[in-house]
């Protein structure tokens, strides 16, 4: 603890691969898991070590990426894309004057823990001063992985998998390629890189090899291998998303939620659920949800956007759109779609409704069928419902327009004027009747029908 709070830090994360495997014009990195870019997922949990610096080498679709971040971290540029010793390298001039410790962290590998972090810090800090720390893996598959040779918990050699010897490919132990270094160590070393390899490239694992021949020491920390894991292709993606969905499901029932089937709920990166919350099968969160205690979500619904308050109800196959508000018991039904609207505590939409730019009152009932009419083709306009108002089924409220508390809308009206509290307002063509017409169609087709 004290040498994380005695030394400052610097992350360099690596993304100036072109991530060819994605087919893809979003640059690799910013490829969604749980409606999060991969990056932000990892500058998310580096922000947890409060550090000082940090900078993002970028190269291919470099602008994409520095939009994405919004002036949150510095840029390097790497063109040509030499090797990740060599883009390490260009992190330098952005860590001009810095003698802290650094973490080299890739953008494709978004779910280091922040305790993994400081533990690289930690054993860097440790009273031998290795140069380099190395964090290492243990996978099912070894794969084509670079393998970390080690005495203990010293580094002997890393090698790359294309340039290892077969006892050397035997080593089970990988590398992730996660490293910390003190800054005036880093430089200093990735400096005497060659790019004397198979692949012609500038390796960072090689500083680990010119260290040891300085006779200095290195060493390995250990991680899971799910904390490591890179994402390369779809369906590495997809892995991914299915792995981060698995541990939030777990969470959020370790929390006090009921999920009734759990492998169907798909959560966002900021989903926020309350105790006693139960989500039946199939529904879907996109980001920016916020649920408290007791509130029922019925199969098939669609949440992104909204704050639901204790007690509500909503679904079952809702949509709720970003901007809805639900007051407490609050109820949203079967085939209803909101936007922008909130509902006071205890107001009830049940069915086949689409509420969009709309103020509703406490204990208001809004009849299926209805229709806030909130767009000319040109702007949005909202409409006002007041508490106790009951809009009778199939109505069209064309919006500005406001109803009042305990007023009432009769059934199938489209009301384009503001109705008055405690007014009814009727907006139908006059009933005709016609006393026998039916009988007297019914007999003459009949007729007609039997002659041919």
């Amino acid at each position: 603890m004290a040498a994380r709070m005695s030394n400052a830090i610097a992350a360099v994360i690596l993304a100036a691969g072109k991530g060819t495997r994605m087919k893809s014009d979003l640059h690799k990195v910013l490829h969604p898991i749980a409606g999060r870019p991969m990056l932000l997922h990892l500058m998310a949990s580096v922000d947890e070590l409060n550090p000082a610096k940090k900078v993002v080498v970028v190269g291919d679709k470099a602008d994409q990426i520095e939009a994405a971040l919004n002036g949150s971290a510095a840029l390097a540029v790497q063109e040509p894309q030499l090797g990740t010793g060599h883009a390490v390298q260009q992190a330098e001039a952005a860590l001009a004057g810095f003698d802290g410790d650094v973490l080299i962290l890739y953008g494709d590998v978004p779910f280091v823990p922040p305790a993994t972090m400081r533990a690289m810090i930690d054993r860097l800090n440790a009273p031998d001063t290795p140069a380099v720390v190395v964090l290492a893996f243990e996978p099912a598959d070894p794969l084509q992985y670079g393998r970390v040779i080690t005495d203990g918990d010293r580094v002997v050699k890393m090698v790359e998998h294309k340039d290892a010897t077969e006892a050397e490919r035997a080593v089970r132990l990988c590398n992730s390629g996660l490293m910390a270094a003190k800054a005036r160590d880093l430089f200093a070393l990735l400096a005497r890189v060659t790019d004397d390899n198979a692949a012609k490239e500038y390796y960072l694992v090689d500083i680990v090899n010119i260290a040891n021949a300085d006779g200095r020491h290195c060493a390995v920390a250990r991680a899971d291998p799910a904390d490591v894991a890179g994402i390369n292709s779809r369906a590495e993606l997809a892995a991914a998303e299915a792995q981060w969905q698995r541990f939030k499901r777990d969470e959020a029932m370790a929390e006090g939620a009921s999920l009734r089937a759990p492998e169907t709920v798909w959560f966002s990166w900021d989903t926020e659920l309350g105790r006693d919350v139960t989500i039946e099968p199939n529904v879907v969160f996109g980001p920016g949800v916020t649920i408290a205690d007791n509130v029922i979500v019925k199969a098939y619904s669609h949440i992104e956007g909204a704050t639901i308050a204790a007690g509500c109800e909503v679904g079952p196959f809702a949509r709720l759109r970003p901007g809805t508000v639900l007051g407490e018991k609050a109820k949203i039904g079967n085939f209803v779609e909101t936007k922008k609207a909130e509902l006071g505590k205890g107001a009830k939409a049940n069915h086949l409704t689409y509420l969009g730019d709309v103020t509703v009152g406490a204990n208001a009932n809004i009849g299926a069928g209805t229709i806030t009419c909130n767009y000319d083709g040109y702007f949005k306009y909202r409409t006002e419902i007041g508490e106790n108002a009951f809009i009778g089924s199939n109505s069209a409220l064309v919006a500005p327009v406001k109803i009042g508390r305990d007023a009432i809308v009769g059934a199938g009206s489209a009301v384009t004027r503001d109705v008055a509290d405690g007014e009814l307002r009727l907006v139908r063509g006059e009933q005709l009747v016609k006393p026998g017409w039916a009988d007297r169609f019914h007999d003459a087709m009949r007729k007609k029908k039997a002659e041919k």
